[in-house]
């Protein structure tokens, strides 16, 4: 499947966009564009400049740095956002947060549905929303599916660390911020986050901050 269409107007963006070297400018939450459910990508953006597109977004990914980036978060409300996460983490978190290397990948019309009933809660931060970070109990499984950046269907499942990245990259692509999801107690600023929240799971901040875990939680 090849993306070749005529309308202009985003092209154009994604032209003015990339005019400029080096990596992108995230938007803030704020930015309408963050709240707008992108529209699914269909022939809006050729080829080659889907190409370079997708470029400009894992650069401006790896420059954040940040294992997820969705378009509408460079201000382009297109259903396109990258994942990448060479998962430097000790092997401790590495168990009890299920986060294992994930290479990069593009995901086009991305949709996701949970597979089972397990949840799994950890602190969430975004590059939308500097400075902070929150809790999000999330679906500890979910099928994926869309396209890649060729046009080859995806049909994927994910658990672990992983599921949590693609669930959070595809609700930018539907205007929802992790925020919206958040255990509102437990939002701290990236300073407290170092100063009292370092352990692997929320078990701790849970208990001292006054929210609740998924009953199915587990406790290394």
């Amino acid at each position: 499947m090849a993306f070749l269409s005529d309308r202009a107007p985003l092209a154009e963006q994604v032209e003015e966009l990339l005019a400029a070297d080096g990596p992108l400018t995230v938007v803030a939450a704020g930015d309408p564009v963050l709240r707008r459910g992108a529209e699914p990508l269909d022939g809006q953006l050729d080829d080659v400049l889907l190409a370079r597109f997708v470029a400009a977004l894992r650069i401006t990914m790896h420059a954040a740095p940040g294992v997820g980036l969705a378009a509408p978060q460079v201000g382009v409300p297109l259903r396109i956002a990258v994942i990448e996460d060479p998962a430097p983490v000790s092997e401790e978190v590495r168990a009890a947060r299920g986060r294992v290397p994930q290479p990069f990948r593009v995901l086009v019309n991305p949709s996701y549905e949970p597979v089972g009933t397990g949840r799994a809660a950890f602190f969430e931060g975004c590059l939308s929303v500097p400075g902070w970070q929150a809790v999000v109990a999330r679906h500890a499984e979910v099928r994926l599916t869309g396209q890649d950046e060729y046009g080859r269907a995806v049909d994927e499942v994910f658990s672990g660390w992983p599921a949590r990245i693609v669930q959070h990259e595809t609700d930018h692509l539907d205007g929802t911020l992790y925020l919206d999801r958040a255990e509102l107690r437990s939002l701290s600023s990236n300073q407290a986050m170092a100063q009292w929240w370092t352990q692997p799971t929320p078990q701790q901040a849970a208990a001292s901050l006054g929210f609740e875990l998924p009953a199915d939680q587990d406790t290394p």
